[in-house]
């Protein structure tokens, strides 16, 4: 047994920020709750590094072991977001430099040049020098690399080195600069170049930009940190192979792949906020909670650990909504039923400096326990045992979204039409399954389709012959596709496809072709559904389907009234949808229902009020989490649960109080 095995709940710890008199008082709190891991130390590079080949580890030494003595395990996170100031003095070559060509200075974090060879050996030398001291301490268990990886980095770095790097990186792609020449179209306003060496990042210019240019400089600034977070793992993995190394993922974030960076990690972890001051209106949609669950367990198709679960207020000049009587457990629990087997909350004690001084933890600045502690104590307590029996467990979802951080950048450059968005298309479809409880896995452009009796495919926007190849496959075989407006339109060097009309390359497999379409930006159009009017945004596909495909919704308004809007197409022993416009949650509805009736995808379980229900699988078994939304107790008894179920965590079969989870157990 691994000696992670046995742990559920842990907490973000800064002892440092704190006097050491505290730390045992922390320790025993700490204890009675139930925790029984901690992060610590992922940004402390000057206190165990405060002068260049100085090493001072005593402090963090007393807090591993004093934690240690109270059952409490440490993850050590590397502490490289956050160079200390002598580095950046010495070597200030090392500071990220931004499109505009202004260098960011000290004082913040994540004020590093990913590219730096300077900067690279300093990370391997402090990564290493922690290994060597911790690989064999039984109190230690494992290792976050770095903390959240591409946060803040969106718009770095464009320094010289990462200017070389750029150009190696497009060398050993292309081999030769013709070919370079050739994908990127640069015949276009005279941008050829003659050598790589000639290439710049995409700084900002007088006017426009290369969209193939700009789509390479993505994809390498994402290889960048995954390159960058290997010159951790590896030293980490030769000094403490025994101990566990993951990341701490930001659900939908998109400047580095994570499907590519979790192929380096044992498993992945997830910061979860739901209350998030910068979410519109100061909170996370449930549905929008959920997807982000699903897709951190999807980029390695298992469990995976909340490294930072909300406990309190997040803010740090601006502070988001204090959280109502019972919705930190329940959000807690809710990344249990989405696959999380340990639940890290952030953070331990309120700090009362620097930039997070109110992003509110389990303990207010005073250090006194209330009620969140309270309420999380009172959680652990009652579903330890439950987390002990379902570790592991993983859902068998039979319905599929193709993820894809490639096509997402392709948007980010051209994004089509007023308002639009790859991710919110995404959510939009994620959330047509959500209403009526059909659970959900994302799935990557690479992986096997066959498991799945249906899979939608939004914005495909890049396509090559592989590609399509594997779609018709999967329907001609039996399967159940979804494709959307925007699909089979540029090659994967982000250049239009001029050998057919759109979808291009899928046409044969959705049965139409789009020979002209209305980017609508913020302006609506009207389409009938049998009897129903439904309205579409964003954009219009004028679809016209083959002789055997079949319409199944309609344009009811401008000049294009009465075309196709969404057609399906039999193909094989499958189905085709394609979706031309962007719809309300009626049209998603009514699309819902035509593939049910054709499909057999059902939930099995009847939406009802803002009960979400999640299962996990293991051995024969499934846990079903009925978690309530809301504030008022709701009842779910005509779900056909019945006392035959075993109640594993709750009060009482058929009624949820505001904000409560029950677990309950069925065999298959």
């Amino acid at each position: 047994m691994k000696d992670y095995d046995n742990i559920h709940f842990g907490v973000d710890y800064y002892p440092e920020h704190w006097p050491e008199e505290r730390w045992k008082e922390d320790a025993r709190l700490m204890a009675e709750m139930g925790l029984g891991v901690v992060r610590m130390a992922e940004f402390s590079w000057h206190k165990m590094e405060p002068r260049e080949g100085v090493f001072d580890f005593s402090w963090l030494d007393r807090a591993i072991s004093l934690l240690g003595s109270y059952g409490i395990k440490t993850v050590l996170g590397t502490p490289t977001a956050a160079p200390p100031a002598w580095m950046v003095n010495k070597y200030p070559e090392i500071l990220p430099v931004d499109s505009k060509g202004i260098t960011h200075g000290f004082g913040g974090r994540h004020h590093d040049c990913q590219s730096n060879a300077l900067y690279r050996e300093r990370c391997r030398i402090i990564a290493g020098k922690m290994a060597e001291r911790y690989a064999d301490n039984e109190n230690v268990i494992g290792w976050q690399i770095d903390n959240e990886l591409g946060n803040s980095h969106s718009d770095f770095c464009h320094c010289s080195s990462c200017r070389k790097a750029f150009q190696d990186w497009l060398r050993k792609k292309y081999g030769n600069i013709d070919s370079l020449n050739k994908a990127w179209g640069t015949a276009f306003w005279s941008q050829e170049y003659n050598d790589f060496s000639e290439v710049y990042t995409t700084k900002v210019t007088a006017v426009g930009e290369n969209p193939s240019q700009m789509l390479d400089w993505k994809c390498f600034h994402s290889d960048l940190i995954n390159d960058f977070a290997k010159n951790q793992v590896d030293i980490i993995r030769k000094l403490a192979p025994n101990q566990f190394i993951t990341h701490n993922y930001m659900g939908f974030s998109d400047l580095v792949d994570y499907y590519e960076l979790g192929k380096q990690l044992d498993f992945v972890c997830h910061d979860q906020y739901p209350l998030g001051y910068w979410y519109p209106g100061g909170k996370c949609e449930n549905y929008d909670l959920a997807a982000q669950l699903d897709v951190i367990r999807s980029f390695k198709k298992k469990p995976f650990w909340i490294m930072e679960q909300e406990s309190g207020i997040a803010g740090s000049g601006s502070m988001g909504r204090l959280p109502k009587p019972g919705q930190i457990p329940m959000w807690a629990l809710q990344s249990v039923a989405h696959g999380a087997d340990a639940i890290v909350f952030f953070r331990w004690r309120t700090c009362t400096q620097g930039t997070e001084q109110y992003w509110h933890g389990i303990l207010p600045h005073s250090g006194i326990p209330g009620r969140s502690y309270d309420e999380i104590k009172t959680m652990i307590s009652k579903v330890t045992p439950v987390m002990k029996e379902i570790k592991g467990a993983m859902p068998n979802n039979k319905v599929g979204i193709i993820y894809s951080f490639k096509q997402n950048f392709a948007f980010q450059i051209q994004t089509q039409s007023v308002g639009f968005s790859y991710i919110s298309q995404l959510l939009k479809y994620y959330k047509m399954f959500y209403d009526k409880n059909i659970p959900v896995d994302f799935i990557a452009e690479n992986e096997r389709l066959c498991g799945y009796e249906l899979v939608v495919a939004p914005l495909l926007y890049l396509m090559n012959e592989n590609m399509a190849s594997k779609l018709s496959d999967y329907v001609e075989n039996g399967g159940n596709l979804v494709l959307t407006l925007r699909s089979g339109v540029k090659d994967d060097n982000n250049i239009c496809m001029s050998d057919a009309a759109l979808p291009g390359l899928l046409s044969k497999v959705s049965g139409c072709k789009i020979l002209e379409y209305d980017p609508l930006g913020s302006q609506k159009v009207e389409i009938e559904v049998g009897e129903k009017r439904c309205i579409g945004t964003r954009w219009a596909d004028i679809v016209l389907p083959d002789g055997d495909t079949e319409v199944v919704a309609r344009y009811a308004s401008e000049f294009y009234k009465g075309e196709a809007a969404i057609t399906r197409h039999k193909f094989g022993r499958g189905s085709c949808w394609y979706v031309g416009t962007e719809g309300d949650e009626e049209l998603y509805e009514l699309l819902l229902m035509d593939i049910k009736s054709n499909t057999k995808i059902n939930s099995g379980f009847n939406k009802q009020a803002d009960i979400e229900i999640v299962s996990r699988e293991k051995s024969g078994v499934s846990y079903l989490f009925l978690i309530n939304h809301s504030d008022k107790e709701v009842s779910y008894t005509e779900m056909g649960f019945g006392s035959a179920e075993e109640l594993l965590y709750g009060e009482r079969l058929g009624k949820l109080a505001p904000f409560e989870v029950h677990i309950i157990k069925k065999s298959k």
